[in-house]
């Protein structure tokens, strides 16, 4: 018992700090990253669409930066997590509104868990999907009155979005590298050496 207190307590000690590290190139490449994803979608919203039809750029697309721009290695910030989470929660809280419109008291937690058990199941388990079913059940205004096309736009149009934008940022450098995956790792691997010749 002592020895797993200690073990635990010595890894704890270094996730802290290497997470408190100050990499100012890491924080660059977030930066980056994240102004673009978003940024693109906002042009897209504040230049195709009008005023009364703004919903290209939803809420939980912010959290999903978090974890795709800042926290690549994270098994939940990978593009089936990103993709997976958002459309199946998507696919969640229209369901759910169209059986409970008007029980905000009932709808929106029956979105979120259901969407967490659902991307559990799935293994595309992505913690910003639980708002994304929130938004579907407890907007007012355009995306109750999109139904299903929710899914499509802005749901997996902005998840493209950000995924392609993640992909380009995230291995613009030998140093990042995502998805997180050692099929994808090893191509990059050998991109990087190629161009070191």
């Amino acid at each position: 018992m002592k020895k797993t207190i200690k073990r635990t307590f010595r890894v704890s000690k270094y996730v802290i700090y290497k997470e408190t590290l100050v990499d100012y190139k890491e924080h660059f490449w977030s930066f980056l990253g994240a102004f673009f994803g978003i940024g693109i979608i906002a042009f897209i919203q504040s230049h195709t669409l009008t005023e009364t039809e703004n919903i290209f750029l939803i809420g939980s697309f912010g959290a999903s930066s978090v974890l795709i721009y800042g926290a690549i290695q994270s098994p939940l910030a990978q593009p089936r997590n990103l993709i997976g989470g958002h459309v199946l929660s998507a696919l969640v809280g229209v369901t759910v509104y169209q059986f409970v419109p008007d029980i905000i008291w009932l709808s929106a937690p029956l979105a979120v868990a259901f969407s967490i058990v659902l991307m559990q199941y799935t293994k595309t388990l992505h913690p910003p999907g639980g708002a994304t079913a929130l938004i579907a059940v407890s907007s007012t205004g355009k995306i109750p009155e999109l139904g299903y096309w929710y899914v499509l736009s802005p749901v997996l149009s902005g998840c493209i979005i950000l995924l392609l934008v993640a992909l380009f940022f995230n291995n613009i450098t030998p140093n990042r590298s995502y998805p997180n995956h050692s099929m994808f790792k090893k191509l990059l691997k050998k991109r990087h050496t190629h161009h070191l010749k």
